[in-house]
C-alpha cells in the first residue's frame, strides 16, 4: 500500500521519522512517498530519498495519493480538510491523552484508522474502540522513551535557570525507560537524586516536602489514579520545580496542562511545572536515528494493509 511521510507542522518538530540509508537496508513492503524538503532540518535532499527508491510530492499530493499518512506528532488543523474519510494516520497520536480532542473533532466523524505507536501499548483505533497491536512488542522504541526523560531533565533546567548540585534534594518516580533517562541527565548536571519505585513511594509520600526538584517517569493508564495529587502537591516545598518527564500533563500530576519548547514552564501556587510532550524533538538529530531505525524494523517494513486488516476486526466486533 501507499505509506506517504509529513513533514512536521507540530510546533518545533524537527526529528526526521525515516533516514534514506535506513529504506535502503530493510525490505520495505509498502510504496513509500515522501513530503517535498521532508529531510530539511537534518539537510537530507530529496534526490537522496528518490534514491532510496521513494517518490517524493508536494503535501496536498501525498494526502491525496497515499492510502496512510505518516505524521510523526499530531496532525495540526490546518490539514484536517486534506484527511479523506476511512484514510489510515500513523504516529504518535496519543488518542487517549493529547490527541483526544482530534480524535473527537477529526477522526471519529471521519472515520480514520489511527495507528498509535506508543512504546508500550501500542494500538489501532477505529471509532470509538481500540485494538492492541500484537506484533509490536513492549519497548520497541523504547531510545525514544530514554532520550524523552534525558531530554526533560536537561531543558527544564536550562529553562529553570539552575545548575543543580549535589546540595539539591531530587526524586525521580519509576525506574522505566523516561526515568532512566531523567536520572541520567541529573546526575551528569551534578545532582545525586533519588530513584522511587513502586514498592518505595510511600516513603517519598512521606518526604515529599523536602524536594526541590520532582521528576515524573509515569504515565497513568487509569483516569484520577494520579501520581501526585493537589492535596500532595500543597505539602511540596515553595519553588519546587516539578518535571513531567512522560508528558502526562492533568493525569500524572493533577491539575497540570501541557507546555511548549518555547514556553516550557508555568507557576501556580509557588510551585513550577514543565509538560513538553515532544522534548526529544531538542536532540532531534539523535532522535531521528532511534527512531528512523526501529520503525524501519518494526513498522515500515510491513504492508500498512495489516492495520486496516486490525480496523476491520474491530468494526466486526
Amino acid at each position: 500500500m501507499k505509506l506517504g511521510f509529513l513533514k512536521p507542522s507540530f510546533p518545533n518538530e524537527k526529528r526526521v521519522a525515516v533516514l534514506p540509508e535506513d529504506l535502503t537496508d530493510n525490505e520495505i513492503c509498502n510504496q513509500i512517498f515522501i513530503e517535498e524538503g521532508f529531510g530539511e532540518f537534518l539537510n537530507i535532499q530529496d534526490e537522496e530519498y528518490r534514491s532510496a527508491g521513494c517518490k517524493i510530492f508536494p503535501r496536498k499530493e501525498i494526502f491525496e495519493r497515499s492510502d496512510a499518512v505518516f505524521s510523526l506528532k499530531l496532525i495540526q488543523p490546518d490539514d484536517y480538510e486534506m484527511l479523506r474519510n476511512k484514510q489510515m494516520v500513523v504516529g504518535w497520536i496519543h488518542p487517549d491523552g493529547s490527541g483526544k480532542t482530534f480524535m473527537e473533532k477529526v477522526a471519529n466523524p471521519k472515520s480514520l484508522v489511527i495507528v498509535d505507536l506508543d512504546n508500550i501499548y501500542p494500538k489501532v483505533y477505529y471509532k470509538d474502540d481500540s485494538a492492541a497491536i500484537d506484533w509490536l512488542k513492549r519497548d520497541f522504541i523504547y531510545k525514544n522513551s530514554y532520550n524523552a526523560g534525558y531530554s526533560a531533565v536537561m531543558h527544564a533546567l536550562m529553562c529553570f535557570g539552575l545548575i543543580p548540585d549535589p546540595s539539591l534534594q531530587v526524586a525521580v518516580l519509576s525506574s522505566g525507560n523516561v526515568a532512566q533517562g531523567a536520572f541520567s541527565a541529573a546526575v551528569k548536571l551534578g545532582a545525586r537524586p533519588r530513584m522511587f519505585y513502586r514498592k518505595t513511594m510511600g516513603e517519598f509520600y512521606s518526604t515529599i516536602n523536602q524536594y526541590d526538584i520532582i521528576i515524573s517517569g509515569i504515565e497513568v493508564d487509569e483516569p484520577g489514579k494520579y501520581i501526585i495529587s493537589r492535596e500532595q502537591l500543597s505539602q511540596c516545598k515553595k519553588n519546587c520545580l516539578l518535571i513531567d518527564a512522560a508528558a502526562d500533563a492533568g493525569n500524572a500530576i493533577e491539575g497540570t496542562r501541557y507546555t511548549s519548547i518555547d514556553d516550557p514552564i508555568y507557576k501556580e501556587d509557588d510551585l513550577y511545572f514543565y509538560e513538553v510532550n515532544n522534548v526529544p524533538a531538542i536532540f532531534y538529530k539523535n532522535a531521528s536515528a532511534d527512531i528512523s531505525r526501529s520503525f524501519c524494523k518494526h513498522v515500515y517494513s510491513r504492508d500498512v494493509k495489516c492495520f486496516y486488516e486490525l480496523a476491520r476486526s474491530i468494526a466486526d466486533r
